[in-house]
């Protein structure tokens, strides 16, 4: 009898698991700023100044100083928003981070390049390398991570990523 509980527990937990999919819900405080410290690698959601989540980041992989022309490698710095969600993202699932902005632009102009974009905090389950920062410029969390971070983070979010 208590093997056949064991299983029924293991079976149902394995069920659930199944069917809940990628997508969670959430009904903490809302997140009011995500701020990225690029030196250290991490990544804390805000509720005002209460810290409500951390988490280790890869980035760029040249992530020294700012992101300036596409292809450099580097993840953005400066004070951006959350502008969109992407429920199929290539990786699991993705969240749009409004670089480049005016400034961005008008540099990269300057330059006669262009300054790149579709820079995303989004998910891995399998590194495709064996690099600590990996991505053209995103931010990436464990894909169990960005389940939790698009359940929680709305269109809008400011988004501070420090050197």
């Amino acid at each position: 009898m208590r093997f056949l509980r064991i299983f029924l527990v293991i079976g149902l937990a394995l069920g659930l698991a199944a069917c809940g999919g990628k997508f969670r819900t959430y009904n903490g405080p809302e997140v009011t700023s995500i701020t990225v410290y690029k030196a250290q690698r991490k990544m804390y959601l805000f509720h005002n100044d209460k810290v409500l989540k951390k988490y280790d980041v890869a980035l760029g992989f040249a992530p020294e100083g700012h992101k300036q022309f596409e292809g450099d490698g580097k993840t953005p710095e400066g004070t951006y928003r959350i502008n969109r969600r992407n429920p199929n993202s290539e990786f699991h699932l993705s969240l749009g981070i409004s670089y480049p902005n005016a400034d961005d632009r008008a540099y990269a102009a300057a330059q006669g390049k262009s300054p790149g974009g579709d820079i995303f905090i989004h998910g891995w389950s399998k590194r495709p390398t064996k690099r600590a920062d990996w991505t053209a410029g995103c931010i990436a969390v464990q894909d169990r991570e960005i389940e939790m971070i698009f359940a929680m983070v709305k269109n809008g979010t400011v988004v501070h990523i420090l050197p």
